[in-house]
Formats: C-alpha cells, structure tokens, sequence
C-alpha cells in the first residue's frame, strides 16, 4: 500500500479523520496477513515509510505506524504519506 492520505476533511474532528486512516492501515494489514504465504515462509513482515510526503518519509516499525500518523498531524501537515509492504519472511527458532 501506497498512499497519501489527508489529515483534514470538512464537518469531520481531525482525531476522527487519524482514527480511520489507522483503521485503513489496519485493514490492509489484516487483509495481507489471511493471503497464502510462499513455500518454505512462516510469517508476513512488514515494512513501514510513515512521513508529511513521500521524500520524507522515514521507515518505521509496523507498531509504530500509529504513533507516526499523531506526529506528521501535530507538525501541522495537511495529509500523511504512509507506504507498507508485505514480504514473506522466516522466523527463528529459538
């Protein structure tokens, strides 16, 4: 996923308009998650780039996503550019 999201729409709060794009980011994930992994993969790993536009966007951990979203809206910018993809990833054994 890959998109620029704005932080202000018109008759909405704010904190409402973050609450459903987090509820998006959620979607997408949960949505990633039920596919199918490939032969000899055990999980789905994430990779986030949260940030006022697409140049600055930074990497982020996916629990981090969230939080993110809250900054770029209190540095008082007008929409959020969030990027995640899915890769199919091996977890250790311990």
């Amino acid at each position: 996923m890959k998109k620029n999201f704005p932080l202000h729409a018109a008759g909405k709060d704010d904190a409402r308009v973050r609450d459903k794009i987090r509820h998006e980011v959620n979607k997408y994930v949960r949505r990633e998650r039920d596919k199918e992994l490939p032969e000899g993969f055990t999980w789905w790993d994430f990779g986030c780039r949260v940030g006022a536009d697409e140049a600055g966007a930074e990497p982020l951990a996916l629990k981090e996503v969230g939080a993110a979203i809250d900054r770029v809206a209190a540095g008082g910018a007008a929409s959020v550019f969030i990027e995640i993809t899915a890769t199919a990833g091996l977890r250790s054994r311990r």
